[in-house]
């Protein structure tokens, strides 16, 4: 207020209401992983988180999708084969597997909405890198926005330990350095039944490490997914060589007239004068003649959609936060764009899942006859602490930490005051008040919900005034999903 030295009339204005808590978002997932490029104009996005809405915006800064390339190779006893004539072949990936940009597209296609992408290499790299992707988790330290980070692509490299190296480190950055987002892991070679030559959950929980538990969540199995479209691939995806060898293998079906038109159009697989209009026509050409080309066709699409589930997961995380709350439950929920998955759990294959000794709950991923395939588990890998067994709970708190946090900065310096207690304590309960009434806190009422407590003797000692520390005590209840529900049935007397 201005200094009353001249005589007339001064206006004083007092705020009537305390500063309010805004609620930070909740689903906005960090992915780190190989891009076609990674360019906003002339300005390189090496290495540098950079946040976008859409596919559409992922096309226009980090590229399209890979062009993978395969081999044909001779079966051997106990693989997947694809039978042409008398042969039995396999279809396998020879080019290094980077798969974030189909990961983007299942985010997508789940609900993803606002997204952040750090791109730590394009695709003539010779490898997936563990030291790349974890430098690009570091580049994480400086952003508040993400709540979740993911690095789906860390699952196609080669060496199991290496692999996990990766998910502890994303762990460790969630549970230890920042403190405000959690893990989405993938189980390596997670497309194998546990029965199928070594138990690959068992694998992940020892090599995961026993910290941080509640920052991390893991899915299993992988998925069958429809990301990958027919007209997506063609013969130009495959060794021109040995698929002109493979499919003359079909010769034999015709008699000696259509044999010589047939072998006429094996030919041209190696022809580089074709245009792109001449490529487009073999293609459809030996679709109709080649039975062998359309089964090769089919495994390659068939190995190229088969993805891990964290990306589509983190779309569903943000399709139930923006509907239901943060603190629903993302479970019993349909997986979009997927056929099904790479391995069917019974309810007593998910016992071991569920509810493990050690505690790392494994969230199984299940078809359902008429309802699809669904998620059907909500738990972190701290499974064991009644704290923080759901992921819900623990994204929650984030929220509510985080909103709280960025809401008290602003009486940073104000004086540690009963005036500045109440305002603070106002502030703090008008904001959880709002997170009850939307169902977010158990609790018949406000008093029942949560509980605010801050001031001298209550929280401070005269100690702490004198160190400028101003304490705050917040109790909450968070809701907890209804995970077993029992229903008892009894028999009673006729009455009639």
């Amino acid at each position: 207020m201005a200094t009353m030295k001249t005589p007339g009339v001064y206006i004083v204005e007092k705020s009537a209401f305390p500063n309010s808590a805004v609620e930070v978002a909740t689903a906005v997932p960090a992915f780190i992983g190989y891009t076609e490029k990674a360019l906003n104009g002339n300005e390189s996005l090496l290495n540098k988180p950079f946040r976008l809405t859409s596919m559409a915006e992922f096309h226009s800064f980090f590229g399209g999708a890979p062009i993978p390339q395969f081999g044909i190779t001779d079966a051997e006893e106990g693989q997947q084969a694809i039978i042409a004539g008398d042969k039995k072949v396999v279809v396998g990936q020879t080019n290094v597997k980077f798969t974030l940009y189909y990961q983007m597209l299942m985010f997508f296609a789940n609900g993803g909405g606002p997204c952040y992408i750090v791109s730590v290499g394009d695709y003539t790299a010779d490898s997936i890198s563990p030291d790349a992707l974890k430098a690009g988790v570091e580049t994480l330290l400086k952003e508040q926005e993400p709540t979740m980070v993911l690095a789906p692509e860390s699952v196609n490299i080669p060496d199991v330990d290496l692999c996990y190296s990766v998910q502890t480190a994303i762990l460790s950055h969630c549970g230890y350095k920042m403190r405000n987002r959690v893990a989405i892991l993938d189980v390596f070679d997670g497309y194998k039944d546990r029965r199928d030559g070594g138990d690959v959950v068992n694998t992940f929980r020892e090599k995961i490490g026993a910290e941080f538990l509640d920052f991390g969540v893991v899915y299993y199995p992988w998925l069958n997914t429809s990301i990958v479209q027919d007209r997506d691939l063609s013969y130009l995806n495959f060794d021109k060589e040995a698929l002109k060898a493979l499919l003359e293998e079909d010769l034999k079906l015709y008699d000696e007239t259509k044999q010589a038109l047939v072998k006429e159009e094996i030919e041209k697989i190696t022809d580089e004068s074709l245009d792109e209009v001449g490529k487009s026509t073999l293609h459809k050409t030996l679709a109709v003649i080649c039975p062998t080309y359309v089964a090769l066709l089919k495994e390659a699409k068939r190995l190229l959609n088969q993805l891990p589930p964290s990306a589509a997961m983190a779309g569903i995380y943000t399709m139930v936060d923006n509907t239901k709350g943060v603190w629903k439950a993302p479970a019993n929920v349909s997986v979009n764009s997927v056929i099904s998955p790479a391995v069917n759990i019974t309810s007593d294959d998910q016992e071991d899942l569920n509810v493990p000794l050690s505690g790392k709950a494994v969230n199984a991923i299940r078809s359902f006859v008429g309802e699809g395939i669904k998620v059907w588990g909500a738990r972190t890998l701290d499974g064991n602490s009644l704290d923080w067994r759901y992921i819900n709970v623990r994204r929650t708190m984030i929220m509510l930490e985080e909103s709280v946090k960025n809401a008290t900065r602003a009486y940073v310096f104000d004086p540690n005051v009963a005036g500045t207690w109440v305002n603070i304590k106002s502030m703090i309960q008008n904001f959880l008040n709002g997170v009850w009434k939307r169902g977010g806190l158990a609790g018949s009422t406000p008093d029942d919900a949560f509980s605010v407590h801050v001031g001298l003797g209550e929280t401070m000692t005269p100690e702490d005034i004198l160190e400028g520390i101003l304490r705050i005590t917040v109790l909450v209840a968070i809701t907890r999903p209804a995970e077993f529900i029992e229903i008892t049935f009894q028999q009673q007397m006729q009455k009639s």
